[in-house]
């Protein structure tokens, strides 16, 4: 998990009134896997890849059912019901199957659009996370370039609309964080922002401390 996080950014989101991590979700359950359904006498290395695009964990397996497994077709089978236990005690694995159930419910909350693939193998079991939106910038831009009314998106240059899509894509977002995935200083965010108020494009939920920004579905 630390590695992970040093090499993926975070995403900001709010779960009710709680602020969840959805890296620590996704991942939290992939790890967590790694070690509760590994076939231990198989002897080949557990590899977790972080590529641009996706990450790609391929683990020893004993396969129950060769092929893909989705969250509406599949029976848990606990491969290994000691560690399994030892684990729920811990705090660290909720039950069997949450796994492919909740990677499934928060990856496309961290990544727009995305769907994970689990396969297993004959001897392994493969997991691919996509990194990258299944809408592409061009679509996302068409997209909001519709919804936008009466000419507004004249009104507005290129920094502001990046801004507006980037909360369109992560609802609740703080302006902090969006200061930090854009790269610009704060002040600057800050003011962008209240330009999309004034529009009334953009509107603030939550109290000051918790609450994030969300975009005006005209």
């Amino acid at each position: 998990m630390g590695f992970v996080s040093k090499q993926l950014d975070d995403k900001f989101y709010l779960e009710g009134d709680l602020r969840i991590s959805l890296r620590e979700k996704i991942f939290r359950e992939v790890i967590s896997n790694l070690i509760v359904h590994r076939e231990y006498i198989n002897a080949s290395p557990t590899v977790l890849t972080i590529f641009k695009d996706r990450v790609e964990v391929v683990n020893a397996n004993n396969p129950n059912v060769l092929g893909k497994i989705s969250p509406e077709h599949f029976s848990p089978y606990p491969k290994n019901p000691v560690i399994a236990k030892f684990f729920m005690q811990l705090g660290r694995f909720d039950e069997l199957g949450s796994g492919i159930i909740n990677v499934n419910k928060y990856l496309p909350l961290y990544i727009k659009g995305a769907s994970p693939t689990f396969e297993e193998e004959v001897n392994t079991f493969r997991t691919i996370i996509p990194l990258e939106p299944t809408m592409q910038d061009g679509e996302l831009n068409g997209e909001l370039n519709g919804e936008l009314n009466g000419g507004l998106n004249g009104q507005l240059n290129e920094p502001i609309i990046i801004l507006i899509k980037k909360i369109t894509e992560y609802p609740g977002i703080q302006a902090k964080e969006l200061a930090k995935q854009l790269n610009r200083p704060f002040s600057t965010i800050d003011k962008q922002i209240r330009t999309l108020i004034s529009k009334q494009l953009v509107i603030h939920k939550g109290s000051r401390k918790t609450g994030g920004y969300y975009r005006v579905n005209h």
